[in-house]
């Protein structure tokens, strides 16, 4: 089992998880996070830091979530990896639990 990085992190982009994660795992793109399910040692440490609650183990992702298991997989292999934290984005709380945000997911 993995960890994934769900749908509102998108246009938010905390980085609150990336410090605690032991085995850097995350990586950065212009508007969202992913995690490399192949790094993952699923510890859990990223949940309780992500502000947004934007991250789920892959047993309990919500139904509509499931198709970020592939884009996780999917950008980890192009992004750069991120292991310090840095500022979210500008307009993050307004983003923040907005839903069908998956459409301004920049690759």
């Amino acid at each position: 089992m993995t960890y994934v990085v769900t749908e509102n992190c998108i246009r938010c982009k905390y980085t609150d998880c990336v410090e605690v994660c032991p085995v850097d795992c995350f990586h950065e793109g212009p508007n969202f996070l992913v995690i490399d399910p192949d790094e993952c040692i699923d510890c859990e440490l990223c949940v309780p830091e992500c502000p947004a609650e934007a991250i789920f183990a892959e047993d309990d992702l919500p139904k509509d979530q499931l198709q970020f298991i592939e884009i996780n997989a999917e950008l980890a292999q192009q992004w750069p990896v991120i292991t310090e934290r840095k500022d979210p984005l500008p307009d993050a709380a307004e983003w923040d639990g907005k839903p069908d945000k998956l459409k301004y997911l920049e690759r």
